[in-house]
């Protein structure tokens, strides 16, 4: 989706952090961008932020997780806006720590959340990108975690789940024009950690304590990406078509070490001709042939960066 002007792009979870990121990268780049959060209130804030900047951005109030809520949502911005172009599945919950520690309840929100709002959104948005013939292009966010599940057992299960999604989503889709990519962020500064606190009476208690005020203020300290940044990175992606976003390069080593580990627990054992000539279809795909990948993204680092 090289030309992005005037395109309907709808990010959810996208009042604050990497959400916010993208949606300001969208807009700067002519997109109409429609962003989604639980909150009506961070909702007013994120426009009014958008309007200091001399943008302009419409708001849902809605929650990933209220299916019902997420298709009203979807008939009224296709209704306000002629078309949907772009999803970004963006809005998550950023539980850590050990899974034994996890309750039922923590594991039935990081579920519902991450993954079974990533397809709340998938079944709302698509037949609506679909019915106008003209491509497009869903965006999930996942994580690095989804890659490297080495601190956050629950969040990196949903995250590995976006991406397998994604990936035979890829697939599905290509022959329609509609990119599906996985992303898959570093660390960013953003509010996800301490978002947890925010926890709906519902899904009870957990049994993870939120971080507190010092964990935030550490994290502010660091020499994390920012949201903005991220965010174009993101806009990148989507203009080349990738099927995977990347944003940090400092995950590239410990990325390809685990691949090996993972090559390296196959049998070392003769092929089995019969049975691998009975499923051609489960042993590869066209998507991940180097003639099909694009090289790598380059970026000029922001400057005091």
């Amino acid at each position: 989706m090289r030309d992005v002007s005037g395109k309907v792009a709808v990010v959810t979870g996208g009042s604050s952090g990497i959400g916010k990121g993208i949606a300001l990268a969208f807009a700067r780049a002519g997109m109409r961008v429609v962003i989604t959060a639980r909150h009506e209130d961070r909702l007013a804030e994120a426009r009014r932020e958008f309007e200091s900047r001399g943008l302009t951005i419409d708001t849902r109030a809605v929650d990933v997780t209220d299916r019902v809520g997420m298709e009203a949502a979807a008939a009224d911005i296709e209704q306000t806006h002629g078309r949907i172009d772009v999803l970004v599945n963006n809005a998550g919950i950023g539980l850590t720590g050990p899974v034994a520690q996890a309750t039922p309840a923590d594991w039935d929100w990081v579920v519902d959340v991450n993954i079974r709002g990533v397809g709340n959104g998938i079944q709302a948005f698509l037949p609506r990108i679909r019915a106008h013939g003209g491509g497009g292009a869903i965006i999930n966010t996942s994580s690095m975690g989804g890659l490297m599940p080495v601190v956050a057992g629950l969040y990196s299960m949903t995250k590995a789940a976006v991406i397998a999604l994604s990936e035979a989503m890829h697939i599905e889709l290509q022959d329609e024009g509609i990119q599906v990519a996985a992303f898959c962020p570093g660390p960013v500064h953003s509010h996800i950690a301490t978002a947890v606190a925010d926890r709906p009476a519902e899904y009870g208690e957990s049994g993870y304590t939120p971080p507190g005020e010092d964990f935030a203020a550490f994290a502010r300290s660091q020499p994390y990406m920012s949201a903005e940044e991220c965010g174009e990175r993101v806009l990148d992606g989507l203009r080349r078509g990738d099927m995977f976003i990347l944003t940090h390069a400092e995950f590239a080593d410990g990325v390809a070490e685990r691949h090996r580990a993972i090559e390296q627990a196959f049998p070392d054992e003769e092929i089995d001709e019969a049975r691998r000539a009975a499923i051609p279809f489960l042993l590869g795909s066209p998507v991940y042939t180097e003639e099909n990948r694009s090289p790598a993204p380059r970026f000029t680092r922001p400057s005091g960066s």
